[in-house]
C-alpha cells in the first residue's frame, strides 16, 4: 500500500495494526525449563507421612504385657546390682575388720611367746582342718593339757602362750587360736594329748 493511500485510510479513521510483542528470553536455562515444564499436579505424600504431615511409626507398638515384663526385668537387674555391690560390700568390709585384728593381736604377742627352742616333745592338735604341731618341754605339755597354756596362730607360727593371754587374743581374733584345753573335759577325750599317740607324717600339715 503507498503512503499515499495510508495516509486517506489512516484520514478515515482506520489505525495500523499493533505490532506483535517479541517474546522475553529467560535468563536461565533451568527457567526456560521451568516455564515450558508441563504442571504434574500436586505432588502425593509419602508413604512414611501420614496425612496432615505427621510421620507414621513403621513399628508395631508394644502391648502392655511387653511394657510390664520390661520394667520386671529391669527392676530385677538393678536389684542384683544391689546385692551384688552390698555383698563386695561386706567382704570388703570384714577383710578390712580381720587385718586390723590380726595387727593388734601381732602386737598383743610381742615378746610374750613361750616356746623353747631345746622343746622337743611334739604336742599334735586339729586347726584348720588339719592335724598341727607345737614342740613343748614336758612341763610345757603338763601345763597345756591341764588348761594353763594354749596355742595361737600367728603369721605361720604356733605360739606357745599363758592361759590368761589365750583368752584376751581370743577376744581380739577368736579364728587365731589353735589350741585351746578344757581343763574340765573327761580324761581320754583329747587323743592328742598324750605324745605317744603317733601321727603319720603325712596327716600333719
Amino acid at each position: 500500500m503507498s503512503d499515499t493511500l495510508k495516509d486517506q485510510l489512516m484520514g478515515l479513521g482506520f489505525k495500523p495494526a499493533p505490532k506483535p510483542e517479541k517474546p522475553v528470553r529467560p535468563s536461565h536455562p533451568k527457567d526456560a525449563e521451568r516455564t515450558h515444564r508441563p504442571s504434574q499436579g500436586k505432588p502425593t505424600a509419602r508413604p512414611s507421612q501420614a496425612k496432615g504431615g505427621e510421620r507414621r511409626d513403621a513399628r508395631p507398638a508394644r502391648s502392655q504385657e511387653e511394657i510390664d515384663l520390661a520394667k520386671a526385668y529391669a527392676l530385677r537387674a538393678a536389684s542384683e546390682k544391689r546385692e551384688r555391690e552390698n555383698a563386695e560390700k561386706a567382704k570388703q568390709e570384714l577383710a578390712r575388720q580381720r587385718r586390723e585384728a590380726k595387727a593388734k593381736l601381732d602386737a598383743l604377742l610381742v615378746g610374750k611367746a613361750l616356746n623353747d627352742p631345746a622343746a622337743e616333745v611334739a604336742r599334735h592338735f586339729p586347726y584348720g582342718g588339719k592335724i598341727k604341731r607345737v614342740y613343748v618341754t614336758p612341763e610345757q605339755l603338763k601345763a597345756l593339757n591341764a588348761g594353763e597354756l594354749g596355742v595361737l596362730q600367728s603369721n605361720g607360727r604356733y605360739l606357745l602362750v599363758s592361759a590368761a593371754l589365750l583368752v584376751e587374743a581370743k577376744s581380739i581374733f577368736a579364728e587365731a587360736v589353735a589350741l585351746e584345753v578344757d581343763p574340765n573335759a573327761p580324761a581320754g577325750s583329747d587323743e592328742y594329748a598324750d605324745p605317744s599317740y603317733q601321727v603319720p607324717d603325712d596327716l600333719v600339715w
